[in-house]
């Protein structure tokens, strides 16, 4: 029997690792991803101001996953219903049948067809993106006079946007330009982070202007070229370089769509959807926002479920199926990066300042150590407090139980 797992992501990594304890060592558990590699993506942004710490928050799967086989190749294609799967390595296109499998893929970024937008405006979602950024953003500042100040656009408030425009509002001021740069956040809804309570998002629009973004809400993007934006009212406006991260899709793999799937996470007989890459109806009948915290608690459930079924196909004497659990959102709180500030929403309170960064932080390093990769977490650490080489104590840790 073959289980397999397509993405290594925040739900194809928790998935993985649950399913190596879970399942019986005679099932084949295949892994796939394009890299090979699992990313932190919610610090990714970190990146555009600091390159080193790509070493960081890059974990090869070989690393943290004990039984599971890695195949480094792009699923290109998924028929959920016939449970296969078409790979390209690079070299060759190839087929992988399963018998449970798990799309665990995340989402891409959406431009919503925008003339233009795509051709111009640099996503954030890889390694290379945050490096093209930054190098964007030197390229920016030095093709203007002293008299033109360079203007920086971000396209989209939700959590990436506004830590992107953080950073690189961070980087004018790292580069002794922040007084003579503009950096720009526009929202096509009322406020920042629209899906987020209203205490998070007037945190979140103070720490910006605190930092020196520029927030401009209910702006419409309608199109973009090489000079500028412009708008659906037919404004428009010039910048030096543009960043998108004005919404997500599903992955290619599934046509760009985000399948509807039930609290079970199952979206055909013998395939699960999980995390970003699906639209999830939890067990209140809620909508599920796409966020590393839901894929996380999501791919345990799905685990169970995933190893319940395992259990009865291999028990080979039909009857019924055994009951799958629903998964239901109850988030622990937010929390979002604003260049060096940060805010942080637990229960019904928001904090920022330092209590709120030493959260983020702590969030970053716990979920690397959850994830196997210890070393990963305390260099992330001592990036952020400025510990010296040597000076973090003892580091070791008993992964024996997981």
């Amino acid at each position: 029997m073959r289980v397999a797992v397509f993405g290594a992501g925040y739900a194809g990594l928790t998935l993985a690792r649950e399913l190596e304890s879970a399942l019986p060592e005679e099932v084949d558990l295949i892994v796939v991803d394009e890299d090979a590699a699992h990313l932190v993506q919610h610090e990714l942004h970190r990146v555009v101001r600091r390159p080193d710490l790509a070493e960081e928050i890059v974990v090869d799967l070989d690393d943290v996953l004990d039984r599971a086989t890695v195949r480094e190749a792009t699923v290109i294609d998924v028929d959920t219903a016939a449970g296969v799967a078409t790979l390209d390595d690079g070299s060759d296109r190839s087929r992988l049948d399963y018998d449970v499998g798990a799309v665990c893929l995340g989402a891409e970024t959406n431009y919503y067809d925008l003339p233009g937008v795509e051709a111009h405006g640099t996503p954030l979602k890889r390694i290379a993106d945050a490096e093209r950024v930054r190098a964007d953003f030197f390229d920016a500042v030095e093709s203007v006079g002293p008299d033109d100040p360079p203007r920086v656009v971000v396209g989209g408030a939700g959590l990436s946007g506004v830590q992107v425009a953080g950073e690189l509002a961070a980087l004018a001021d790292d580069e002794g330009v922040g007084a003579s740069t503009e950096v720009v956040l526009l929202e096509r809804e009322a406020s920042v982070a629209p899906r987020f309570p209203e205490n998070f998002q007037r945190a979140v629009a103070g720490e910006l202007e605190t930092r020196g973004v520029r927030v401009e809400t209910d702006r419409r993007v309608a199109s973009a070229d090489d000079d500028g934006i412009t708008f659906a009212d037919g404004a428009a406006m010039a910048y030096d370089q543009f960043v998108w991260t004005g919404g997500i899709r599903g992955p290619d793999a599934l046509d760009g769509e985000r399948p509807v799937v039930r609290n079970t996470l199952r979206c055909e007989d013998g395939t699960f959807v999980v995390g970003d890459a699906a639209r999830v109806v939890d067990t209140d009948g809620e909508a599920v926002p796409a966020s590393a915290q839901a894929a996380i608690r999501e791919a345990r459930v799905a685990a169970d479920n995933i190893s319940r079924l395992v259990e009865h196909e291999r028990a080979g004497d039909g009857g019924f199926e055994p009951r799958l659990d629903g998964y239901r959102f109850d988030s622990v709180g937010w929390l979002v990066s604003v260049g060096d500030g940060a805010v942080a929403q637990v229960g019904p309170t928001v904090v920022t300042g330092r209590a709120a960064k030493a959260l983020k932080t702590s969030v970053g390093a716990g979920y690397l150590s959850s994830v196997g990769a210890v070393e990963n977490a305390v260099d992330l650490v001592r990036e952020e407090v400025g510990w010296p080489d040597g000076d973090e104590g003892d580091t070791s840790a008993d992964e024996g139980s997981r």
